[in-house]
């Protein structure tokens, strides 16, 4: 055993004795935050806007700070990225995540010092809970890689600036940054395709145990092992134990990676985000990720079905209930208040608050009336797939289509398959009956011949590749929305359909 997994358990005993504390006081824990948070932003334009010298309470919180997107924080953001200090949090930010929205253009996502560390030591935490749990450190002496953006920065009124994988790649910890791959010109290469094929160099031959990044890229990643060596991924990294995800459900693309790896290698789930690092496995035993409520983030939730709503609830940690979907709301330490990060979460347990991603908000289909959620759509596929086990998924995407060519409405899934059903028909059918049977208003459409049941477009191989290529977004964290309320994304792809 080497010297980085000697040291790690100790630590790891250590942070699962701070974890222990704070997760089974989550209700003072968010308080202390929201003391924290409100002390820091009194003194800022935004602070002063709405009165934060006279908030009291979370009750008062409410009244004054109102629920908005980034457009409708922007007005507050372009004075930071023009170089004002003291306008969402004190001071000026030490880094701007840039990420590209789909109705905002650039977005310019502000990390504080004060931040910095939710989005660092969270992803070390991960691990180190993993190690206390199973005792299991000896991926660390190995070769690790982080599949990430490029980390060169820009300047943005003298901030650096550029994506939060790259920019978190700058604050790897010294004793891992040995063991760490690709090399720097590596990982700052852009054209995704030229990179992996370097990463490969860099790698082939190297004890590599612990491999992150999410799941589609990965799996390029060892689909081109494969083409050049001939061999599974466990031939080639015989040491490889240890997978660590984040953005993206495993569930549709476990069977290949792991058919692809040729064994099964332990996991953590991570829930990373330009706005704060929100949750990570904690547990091989236990479903979901644990909340992060002590980590410079005070929390509130939506009901998904009241976000739209002119005035829905808010709610804090201590107000949620079990399986029932919730918008994510945060106020944090980097300056964002009142935010809607854009993602739903369903809580699975209380104690401790764990939770599961369940789907974006704007990621929906109710083009009839039906509002099939993200989540809804991968249990279908997760459930058709163990009836039908030859099929492989690479990665999938639905729409629906309200005026076809020929025939009544209905919902497209567009599937590149790694390996077909033997009988699609029968599959589709399949999998019409599983998202009838997880959603009501679905079922009654199809009943009430409103909708026939779906289609499936197989895709050529390379698909989803080729057309996040056309886009300019291959790689990275980047990734194809799982549901389309449009047709946009559908008519894109169909150039790709066998």
């Amino acid at each position: 055993m080497g010297i980085r997994a000697v040291l790690a358990r100790p630590f790891a005993a250590y942070i699962a004795s701070q974890t222990r504390d704070w997760s089974m006081q989550p209700v003072q824990s968010q308080n202390k935050v929201f003391g924290h948070l409100i002390e820091g932003g009194a003194g800022t334009l935004f602070g002063k806007d709405h009165g934060f010298a006279s908030i009291k309470s979370y009750v008062e919180f409410k009244k004054q700070v109102p629920i908005r997107d980034y457009e409708d924080l922007k007005p507050y953001v372009e004075k930071v990225v023009k170089g004002e200090s003291d306008i969402l949090w004190k001071g000026k930010p030490a880094y701007f995540a840039k990420t590209s929205g789909t109705t905002s253009g650039t977005k310019y996502i502000p990390i504080t010092k004060e931040s910095i560390p939710n989005h660092i030591n969270s992803a070390r935490n991960a691990l180190l809970s993993y190690v206390h749990e199973t005792g299991n450190a000896t991926f660390l002496d190995g070769g690790l890689i982080f599949l990430s953006g490029s980390p060169e920065l820009d300047k943005k009124a003298g901030i650096n600036t550029g994506r939060l994988s790259g920019i978190v790649n700058h604050h790897v910890p010294g004793y891992l940054r040995t063991n760490q791959k690709p090399s720097y010109s590596t990982n700052c290469i852009e054209d995704w395709e030229e990179k992996l094929d370097r990463i490969i160099d860099e790698t082939i031959n190297v004890n590599m145990t612990l491999i992150s990044g999410i799941p589609p890229w990965v799996q390029m990643y060892f689909d081109r092992i494969q083409a050049r060596t001939g061999k599974k991924i466990k031939d080639v990294f015989p040491d490889f134990s240890m997978f660590v995800y984040g953005g993206v459900n495993f569930e549709p693309y476990r069977a290949k990676l792991f058919e692809t790896i040729g064994k099964k290698v332990d996991s953590i789930e991570t829930y990373p985000a330009s706005e704060g690092f929100i949750a990570y496995q904690d547990s091989q035993r236990a479903e979901g990720l644990l909340l992060l409520l002590n980590s410079g983030i005070f929390f509130e939730f939506i009901p998904t079905e009241e976000y739209f709503n002119e005035n829905p609830r808010r709610l804090s940690i201590e107000e949620v209930e079990l399986g029932k979907n919730y918008a994510v709301i945060i106020n944090s330490n980097a300056g964002l208040w009142g935010y809607s990060i854009g993602d739903t979460v369903k809580f699975v347990s209380k104690d401790p608050y764990r939770i599961i991603v369940s789907g974006r908000i704007k990621h929906f289909i109710s083009a009839f009336g039906e509002h099939v959620i993200g989540e809804e759509v991968e249990k279908a596929m997760k459930f058709t797939t163990e009836k039908f086990p030859e099929v492989e998924l690479v990665e999938f995407t639905v729409a629906p289509n309200v005026a076809p060519n020929e025939g009544m409405p209905h919902h497209e899934w567009l599937i590149e398959f790694a390996n077909p059903p033997g009988d699609v028909n029968a599959f589709a059918l399949e999998l019409d009956n599983q998202l009838r049977s997880l959603n009501v208003y679905y079922d009654d459409l199809i009943t009430g011949n409103i909708l026939r049941t779906l289609k499936i477009t197989s895709l050529q191989k390379n698909g989803f590749i080729k057309y996040m290529k056309s886009l300019g977004k291959l790689g990275g964290q980047n990734k194809v929305p799982r549901l389309s309320n449009d047709r946009k994304i559908a008519e894109a792809l169909q150039v790709y359909s066998v």
